[in-house]
């Protein structure tokens, strides 16, 4: 096993990881000793759910999330220039991907080290691919302003790319606010639009439905808080 970092995708619901993560992952997982990880006691229980047999307290853990000091974040990097192979878990579907791990996959890069992507779920693809919009120019922009202003010129602006550069536009909001922004989506954008709200993908409550924003203006939703990923198109 060659000495890299790698990017070690995990399940985005609870589900066993042989259900959507290769055999060829877990070969991985059982060759690094050394992880950085968002949190540790999810990475610790993910680690486990794919092999048993792996002693997780010969395995050290490096912890990078919004609470992390910056300055600290390159040293992570010491087993893999020593020559020992490392792996980065994110809390759910691809690192560095919407994720804190995109800042030392930089890092790793500045310095030449070789990163090495494993096949996993996104929920940002998945839900594009199930959404009957445009595949071939998309734009990912996480979480919307929370300040109810900024949120509105958010959407104009989404609204005005959609129509100029035929660009389909997916955004993420906190599982719990998720009734709340689709009132916002049907009250502020044009009813011609179509909404693709894409929840649990992969889990077993998985419902991907895609509707203009007319019809889901008047067809009552409850999305709970379940983790989901909204796209937008005409």
């Amino acid at each position: 096993m060659k000495p890299a970092l790698y990017l070690i995708p995990v399940p985005l619901s609870d589900v066993p990881p042989s259900q959507v993560l290769p055999a060829a992952n877990t070969d991985v997982l059982r060759g690094i000793k050394h992880f950085i990880v968002e949190n540790v006691r999810s990475a610790r229980r993910f680690i486990k759910k794919c092999d048993r047999d792996i002693d997780i307290d010969t395995l050290t853990f490096y912890e990078l999330n919004g609470h992390t000091d910056r300055t600290v974040i390159a040293s992570y990097l010491q087993p893999l220039e020593a020559g020992a192979p490392m792996g980065v878990i994110s809390e759910a579907g691809c690192p560095a991907i919407a994720d804190p791990g995109a800042d030392i996959v930089a890092i790793a890069q500045q310095r030449g080290l070789s990163v090495v992507p494993l096949v996993g779920p996104s929920s940002i693809v998945m839900g594009l691919m199930a959404s009957g919009f445009n595949g071939q120019s998309f734009a990912f922009l996480g979480y919307l302003p929370i300040d109810s202003v900024s949120r509105v010129r958010k959407l104009r602006e989404m609204e005005q790319r959609i129509v100029r550069e035929d660009q389909t536009q997916i955004f993420i909001e906190t599982p719990y606010r998720n009734n709340s922004l689709l009132t916002e989506l049907t009250k502020h954008l044009p009813r011609h639009l179509r909404l693709c709200v894409a929840s649990d993908i992969t889990g077993e409550g998985e419902h991907i439905v895609t509707r203009t924003i007319g019809q889901w203006a008047s067809q009552k939703a409850d999305l709970g808080k379940i983790p989901t990923i909204f796209l937008l198109y005409k």
